[in-house]
């Protein structure tokens, strides 16, 4: 299984990722391992759940956020590169890159191109390396050797992003609040034009993450590759012999 999830920050992507790395884990015998989540800088290292110690500090994160706007666009792309190399989709040998059999990760290329022109000073067209080609190398690296992958569009409205914000601020978060509709504009467009192949959409709104798990469990299941099918099938039928 290999999702990608997007959404502006508040929407629920993180809480979701943990929600599903435990559903697939329980239900199918998934191993996604950890999942990918390094594109809000200053939040681009470690890995959930088992490289936490990894995250970056507090120092760590002042000092990556006062790198120049070259450097963190280098940084990024070449993070982004890293994680569309083809030893990441090589089937049955995915841990000699470093990479687990089932790929779960959040933001990815579509969350740099939105957060990088708005508010870190690069990828915008004009400039060095912008994110309209940037996502098109991804995108064709991702269709060439994972054309399983799904796009998941986590979405909120904006008067609950904005509760959010103010009940639980994210350290160091990236979403200003006047900025809340123009962002959330943002991912639909760059979730419109991504050409992956399949999307799904999930609103998060006015459901807790128990009801948000379910819908999306709904909503994969006519996209599960045949292995993955074969795969949950042997895992049921073993749980139920040792249960």
């Amino acid at each position: 299984m290999r999702l990608l999830l997007i959404g502006c920050e508040y929407s629920g992507t993180t809480t979701l990722a943990k929600a599903i790395w435990k559903w697939g884990q329980d239900e199918m015998g998934a191993d996604f391992g950890l999942f990918h989540d390094h594109w809000k800088i200053p939040n681009v290292t470690g890995h959930w759940p088992i490289d936490v110690d990894s995250f970056a500090t507090e120092k760590e994160q002042k000092e990556l956020l006062s790198i120049s706007s070259k450097l963190k666009e280098q940084m990024q792309r070449h993070s982004l590169y890293y994680h569309i190399q083809p030893g990441a989709f090589n089937v049955g040998r995915e841990e000699e890159q470093g990479f687990y059999s089932d790929y779960m990760a959040i933001g990815m290329h579509i969350e740099d191109a939105v957060y990088g022109p708005l508010y870190f000073g690069y990828g915008a067209e004009g400039q060095p390396a912008p994110r309209t080609l940037v996502c098109q190398t991804v995108e064709r690296a991702l269709l060439e050797h994972a054309p399983d992958f799904v796009l998941v569009l986590v979405k909120a409205s904006a008067a609950v992003i904005a509760r959010r914000m103010k009940d639980d601020p994210h350290t160091n978060q990236v979403l200003q609040e006047g900025d809340i509709e123009r962002v959330l504009g943002r991912f639909e467009e760059e979730f419109e034009k991504s050409s992956l192949h399949t999307k799904l959409t999930i609103d998060t709104s006015s459901t807790s993450v128990e009801e948000t798990l379910i819908t999306f469990a709904e909503e994969i299941e006519p996209h599960l590759s045949v292995s993955d099918r074969e795969r949950r099938d042997r895992y049921i039928q073993n749980r139920d012999r040792s249960g």
